[in-house]
């Protein structure tokens, strides 16, 4: 049974201080890893960097990927680590700086990832919750953040970005890139003041998700990660919802076609000129169905940052209001998010 506990600051089952502790840790050890990128490719030794994170930890590498590709000149690559393993590791070297995020730190495909990287000389970074596991032994820089499931995306997504950033300062590739860390040492505590604003709606958000068993979700730019992760390791995954998260700018070109009255509709909206994508599904879809739940990360006030790192705080905007829904709708369907049938209880 799924226990309900209303805090202080009217946040259910929520502890304020071990949130902004955890995601300013992040920031930490985002920046931590930035200069690592750094001094590596100062001393010649970074040819590209692979992020390298299995399931739903490797979707939340994607904006620092999205934030690589348009600001950085090193090469980075974002791999799926059974795939890696398949194909036996094609073009990893002693100039790949990889990066591997793993809460648990003990993700067996994970585990094998690093074990191949090592063996064709790479570079390995863990971002983990635990210092005593498996990667976070092996790896070559281990950066502990004592997230959990709760505040891990978050938390990879700023370490990842902060990464990026860290080695763009050192290429020149980024103007804003040097002053990033600073930027974002406020934002843990922006992201509390958001939850907070949001708690109301978060709890109607719940029951929107409780009154239908499939859902359509989509995104755009940054958004999109957050609600790719979403719908797999949140709703699937940890509430046994189906769901069918799409691109907003695949769309129209096949998911459009599930859409009837009654249909449901989760829109992740984000704060870049990628907004047009999924403002085009809305006026589409308010045609067809009334059950749509819109949730836009303009409205969280993140303080003064570049237009191009709000941009990018999209994710972590969602990932910090969509937290404070799943805390709802556990409750609400009495279905623990700890709760598995397979996943880590079953060998396949």
């Amino acid at each position: 049974m799924t226990t309900a506990a209303t805090q202080p600051d009217g946040l259910l089952n929520f502890d304020a201080e071990r949130y902004v502790r955890i995601q300013s840790g992040a920031v930490a050890r985002g920046r931590e890893l930035g200069s690592a990128l750094a001094q590596r490719y100062a001393a010649g030794r970074v040819e590209e960097v692979v992020l390298l994170g299995t399931g739903g930890a490797g979707i939340l590498m994607e904006p620092a990927l999205r934030l690589a590709e348009s600001r950085l000149s090193v090469p980075v690559r974002l791999r799926h680590p059974a795939e890696e393993l398949a194909a036996g590791g094609p073009g990893l070297g002693a100039g790949s700086a990889v990066v591997i995020p793993s809460l648990s730190g003990t993700t067996k495909e994970s585990v094998a990832a690093q074990e191949l990287a090592h063996r064709h000389g790479a570079w390995t970074a863990v971002l983990t919750a635990h210092g005593d596991s498996p990667l976070a032994q092996a790896a070559d820089l281990t950066l502990v953040n004592e997230a959990a499931d709760d505040t891990s995306s978050e938390s990879f997504y700023l370490q990842s970005i902060l990464g990026i950033a860290g080695l763009a300062a050192e290429t020149d590739d980024w103007g804003a890139a040097g002053s990033l860390g600073a930027h974002l040492e406020s934002v843990p505590q922006h992201l509390l003041t958001t939850k907070t604003a949001y708690e109301d709606r978060a709890e109607q958000a719940a029951h929107f998700l409780a009154e239908r068993d499939y859902h359509i979700i989509t995104g755009a730019g940054y958004a999109w990660p957050e609600a790719h992760y979403y719908g797999m390791c949140i709703l699937e995954e940890m509430q046994w919802i189906r769901t069918r998260p799409v691109h907003a700018a695949h769309f129209f070109h096949g998911t459009l076609e599930l859409l009837e009255a009654g249909s449901s509709l989760v829109v992740l909206v984000g704060r870049d000129e990628t907004r047009e994508l999924t403002d085009r599904v809305l006026d589409f879809a308010r045609t067809i169905t009334e059950h749509i739940l819109v949730i836009d990360t303009a409205d969280a006030d993140l303080g003064q940052l570049p237009p191009d790192v709000s941009a990018a705080m999209a994710p972590v905007v969602a990932a910090a209001l969509l937290e404070r829904v799943s805390a709802h709708l556990e409750v609400l369907r009495d279905h623990p998010l700890t709760t598995r049938r397979y996943y880590r209880r079953i060998d396949y």
